[in-house]
Formats: structure tokens, C-alpha cells, sequence
């Protein structure tokens, strides 16, 4: 069976009247694992944020589906249960909910009524994905991300991603703050998680975390658009030339289109 397909086209975002995607055209398959990169400001976060349905990102052109879906119209819990996933750059704290019954309430948010995931068959997936991720097991008993250092909470982000198990997810900066272990531990969960009947889109400064998790096609973003697409040699050569022979070769003044975009 092949997996599922998000379909991106012609986006065009905007935040307190400025636009920040001016044109954005990408699809995931299945099966993909597709890397996004470009300087600061130039609309990756912006991407992953208006996909997943932020009330902050007005989309005022184009199109977002999932197989054939459209998924502007859904709700951003329903777009979860429909197989989105959002991995964020600044993971937000839940006090008073711990990681455990965050994860089962989600699982069983994706499952039909009458159809709960048994509480042992949870535990024992759970304690798994915790050891491969190399999390302490006291974690899963600790309010979500409260307290958690940075590199908890993208590990904590990497379980949640493992155990909801979604059609296409997005991974903003997971890399960010990461030392070389933790990255390492990071990317192999990730990496389990291949196979045809999931795509990912990863969004990234760095060509390390692409040395782990290598992607099959990598975008460059400049000024709200994909400018140029290839394969992983792509982001090989951005790592050691940086973006100013795109800019170059496609005519790009050096300007990003918004702060933290």
C-alpha cells in the first residue's frame, strides 16, 4: 500500500500583513524524505507553521491536500488525526499533563471509539521507543517539556513522532541545540521510521544532521519561494560554498522577507 501524498501549491503567506510565502510549490510522497534549507528569515518555519494550521499564518493564495484533501479546511487537530505531524523548533511546556497521558490521549485521539489502545500495549511501546532514544523512563511521568532541557525536549519530540507513527511529518530544526550524541540518537529514530508509507520534510540549517538522515531531494527557500531543488549533493555544496552562488546564479538580492520566518 503506498503512502500518503502532501501536495503544496502555489502558497502564499502572510503574517500582520507582511508576506512571507510568496509562491511555495512542494510535494511529499511516501516513501520521501525531502530537506528544506536557506537562510534566516526567508519563510521555512513560516512552511511548516501555516501547513499544520498556526492561527498566527494567514494563507491568502494556493492550496495545501492530502490525499486530494484539502486540508485548509480542517481544524489543526484534524489535521493531526489525518496524518500531519509538526515537530517544532520551541516545543511548548503542558503543566499539569504528563508526557505519558499526552502520548496515549493522542494515540487514542487517531483510533476509532471503542478501538483504545490497551494500557499495557502502550506501556510496553512506549518503554521501547524510550530506550531506543536513550530518554530516562522517569520522563514519561513528567509534565510535558516543563523543566525539560533543550535537547529533552526535541528527543521528547522524536518519541512522540515514533509513537503517534504519522502519514507525513514535519521536523522544524530538530537538530537545534542538539550536541553530537544526542543528534545521532535523534536521527536513528528518525531513520526506524522509514518506509514507503511515510514522508517527511525536514527543515534545517546544518548539512551535519544531514550526514545522519539523508534526505532524497533538498529545496533551497530564498524570499518566500523554493529557488532551487536537487538531490543530497545539493546540500553538500551549500555546506561548503553557503547560499551566495544561488543568489548568484538566480539574480537574488541579499534580503530575507521577515524575522524568524
Amino acid at each position: 500500500m503506498a503512502g500518503s501524498t502532501l501536495e503544496i501549491k502555489n502558497l502564499h503567506v502572510t503574517i500582520e500583513d507582511k508576506e512571507i510565502l510568496k509562491g511555495v510549490d512542494l510535494t511529499i510522497k511516501g516513501g520521501e524524505f525531502h530537506a528544506v534549507m536557506g537562510p534566516n528569515g526567508t519563510g521555512k518555519s513560516t512552511l511548516a507553521s501555516a501547513v499544520m494550521g498556526h492561527p498566527k499564518y494567514e494563507i491568502t493564495e494556493g492550496s495545501i491536500h492530502l490525499d486530494g484533501e484539502d486540508v485548509l479546511e480542517m481544524e489543526v487537530d484534524e489535521r493531526a488525526r489525518a496524518g500531519l505531524f509538526l515537530a517544532m523548533q520551541y516545543p511548548s511546556e503542558i503543566s499539569g499533563v504528563t508526557t505519558s497521558d499526552f502520548l496515549r490521549s493522542a494515540i487514542n485521539a487517531k483510533r476509532e471509539e471503542g478501538d483504545e489502545i490497551p494500557l499495557m500495549k502502550f506501556i510496553k511501546e512506549m518503554d521501547s521507543t524510550l530506550d531506543a532514544l536513550e530518554i530516562d523512563k522517569n520522563m514519561a511521568q513528567r509534565y510535558l517539556n516543563e523543566g525539560f532541557s533543550g535537547g529533552e525536549k526535541k528527543r521528547n519530540e522524536i518519541l512522540q513522532l515514533m509513537l503517534l507513527k504519522p502519514e507525513i511529518a514535519i521536523l522544524d530544526e530538530i537538530d537545534s541545540g542538539l550536541d553530537i550524541d544526542a543528534l545521532k540518537i535523534v536521527s536513528k529514530g528518525i531513520n526506524q521510521m522509514r518506509s514507503e508509507n511515510f514522508g517527511c520534510l525536514i527543515i534545517t540549517h546544518y548539512q551535519r544532521l544531514l550526514n545522519y538522515i539523508e534526505p532524497d531531494y533538498v529545496h533551497v527557500m530564498m524570499q518566500g519561494r523554493i529557488v532551487k531543488s536537487g538531490g543530497p549533493e545539493l546540500a553538500q555544496r551549500l555546506e561548503a560554498e553557503g547560499y551566495e552562488w544561488i543568489k548568484e546564479e538566480l539574480g537574488i538580492e541579499d534580503e530575507t522577507v521577515g524575522q524568524n520566518a
